[in-house]
């Protein structure tokens, strides 16, 4: 099930953050669009285990693509309850629908007031415009 980026919130790091509707203490984390494109082909995802401590902007993993190795950061604070199996084995699925089936992790979030420290959309896509070299 895609999230629909002008729902979602931002981090400076290109990291998006969907609220679940049904459990506001409950999110799921992807890369941007932007990010994934930046990187190139991926071709590894490292995550954390169900049940790490996040701290929102440290790092959770790493994303391995055919142009570098970069940091994943935790748009906020919380605790991993899943991550996304399927990257295992297909990493290009960021590449492919990184709102979607690219998805990384579920989180319970320690303090859901974190959001306020993201950017919205629209915050995001101005962000993205001062940025050299972006479209």
């Amino acid at each position: 099930m895609p999230f629909n980026p002008a729902h979602l919130r931002y981090s400076r790091e290109h990291e998006w953050i969907a609220q679940d509707d049904a459990d506001p203490t409950s999110a799921t984390i992807g890369v941007t669009d932007y990010a994934q494109g930046e990187l190139g082909d991926v071709v590894y995802v490292d995550l954390p285990e169900p049940g790490a401590a996040l701290i929102q902007f440290g790092p959770f993993g790493e994303i391995e693509s055919v142009k570098s190795v970069s940091d994943l950061f935790a748009p906020v604070g919380g605790t991993v309850t899943e991550v996304n199996a399927a990257l295992e084995d297909r990493p290009e699925l960021v590449n492919e629908d990184p709102y979607g089936e690219g998805w990384m992790l579920r989180v319970t979030m320690t303090d859901a007031d974190e959001l306020q420290n993201l950017l919205s959309h629209d915050e995001y896509q101005a962000f993205l415009g001062g940025l050299s070299g972006s479209e």
